[in-house]
């Protein structure tokens, strides 16, 4: 703990008072946590680069796709369009409501990376248009993003710990449905009204908001097509890999096409294809998809610095697993007289401080605590979403989400430590209080 304690002063002190670009300041620190924990230095080298390529190696396709797909959706009215529509819909007033809904309707199909990556562009452009403040309504789309990465079923991390409990999907599904619902309402439209004076400074160049001439503007069904269409693929093939994990050629290709990064290029192409002027296309009045594609590279430079940082901190929260930091830390905790879905929500609280990511924390925790399940101790269904809510807690500067929140939106640590890092706590809150409410019926 102490080590865990330093590591993060270290590397809030090279970030705040010597000022080292983030991403410097997280290599250093991944570094002083390895050799410092007694690691071999060729270890701490090799768990370093494994880090920064496991995080890349998921990631790097979908935020580079999704910065290309934003601009072209910023930069042809489609995300306008849609915004307005919304905002028609629910009104200038309730546009936060119209961000969360939208959040968690994506973030049923789609990851956490992804989903965020789709939805950033409509947040700034809601933001533009309503005349509302970005981090608000940032914190509105992030909440149902992260409740449904956390708690709900197909997701990775969820799926594989009812798994391993041997709880039943469909039930902790409902359950999670249930437990969701007041946790993103509380962490995504109560808690931003505390957020209004958060100044946000994205980088620029990353996707410019103007209005545009109406007559410019394409269709709504067509802009929500080419938003909607990674979050399309993505939920067809997760529904054919549960119903139907037997199936054959069909499967394969859904399958591949379901791949965030890959259903995020689909995406792209159709976008360049039916929002900008090309043979098929020759409307004046679109950009040409050369002009599109220049204006996303600018884009995409705007965003090699958010990536570089995200793979760093993918680094840092590497060795602190591979340093077994996390591991001990749980390990004191499994002696404690305690509800047993206390305790689950606590070891998966405790290593998702340690370790940041919560997958990692998860699983770990539901090994520690699996054999409490197995002897009857507990609903299998509940501790999957004890563990999950766990998971979620207290998000800090080993955590790629931190750290992609913070670039993204453009924000100083206090105000992510604000805004992200309170947002996330409350769900991981809010998900206990809701576990042991259901565990009295």
């Amino acid at each position: 703990m102490i080590l865990l304690l330093l590591s993060i002063a270290l590397l809030l002190a090279l970030i705040i008072l010597v000022r080292l670009n983030a991403f410097i300041a997280l290599i250093i620190t991944t570094l002083f946590v390895g050799l410092a924990k007694g690691m071999p230095p060729s270890e701490v080298v090799k768990s370093l680069q494994n880090g920064i390529g496991s995080t890349l190696g998921g990631l790097v396709m979908v935020l580079a796709f999704g910065i290309i797909l934003g601009s072209i959706l910023a930069e042809t009215g489609a995300a306008q369009v849609i915004a307005e529509r919304l905002l028609r819909v629910f009104g200038m007033k309730r546009a936060n409501w119209a961000i969360l809904i939208t959040g968690f309707v994506v973030g049923v199909a789609m990851f956490y990376n992804a989903g965020f990556v789709i939805l950033a562009p409509l947040v700034f452009t809601v933001a533009a248009v309503s005349g509302q403040s970005l981090v608000p309504l940032a914190i509105s789309m992030a909440a149902p993003l992260s409740v449904t990465h956390g708690f709900l079923p197909p997701h990775p991390g969820a799926t594989a710990v009812a798994n391993l409990f041997s709880a039943d999907l469909g039930r902790t599904l409902l359950l999670g449905f249930v437990i969701a619902i007041p946790t993103i309402v509380t962490a995504g439209i109560l808690f931003p009204k505390l957020l209004k004076n958060i100044t946000a400074n994205p980088p620029a160049g990353l996707f410019q908001v103007s209005k545009m001439d109406p007559a410019a503007l394409p269709g709504f069904p067509k802009s929500l097509l080419i938003a909607l269409t990674p979050v399309v693929l993505m939920a067809l093939s997760t529904i054919i890999e549960l119903n139907f994990p037997g199936a054959g050629e069909t499967y394969t290709w859904l399958k591949f096409a379901g791949d965030p990064g890959i259903s995020m290029m689909i995406s792209v192409m159709l976008g360049l294809l039916f929002l900008g002027q090309n043979a098929l296309f020759p409307n004046a009045n679109l950009l040409k998809s050369s002009v599109l594609l220049d204006k996303s590279a600018t884009a995409m430079g705007a965003g090699a610095t958010l990536l570089l940082v995200v793979a760093a901190g993918g680094a840092f929260k590497q060795i602190l697993v591979d340093s077994g930091i996390g591991k001990e830390l749980a390990d004191q905790l499994t002696g404690l007289p305690i509800s047993p879905l206390l305790l689950g929500w606590c070891i998966a609280t405790l290593l998702r401080i340690a370790v940041g990511s919560a997958t990692v924390a998860a699983m770990t925790a539901a090994g520690i605590v699996q054999p409490l399940v197995a002897a009857g101790g507990a609903s299998p269904e509940l501790m999957t979403l004890a563990v999950g809510a766990g998971s979620l807690m207290c998000s800090h500067v080993n955590d790629t989400g931190f750290w992609m929140f913070k670039e993204w939106f453009g924000l100083s640590l206090r105000d992510t430590f604000r805004s992200w890092t309170v947002m996330e706590t409350i769900v991981g809150i809010m998900g206990l209080i809701g576990v042991l409410l259901l565990d009295l019926f």
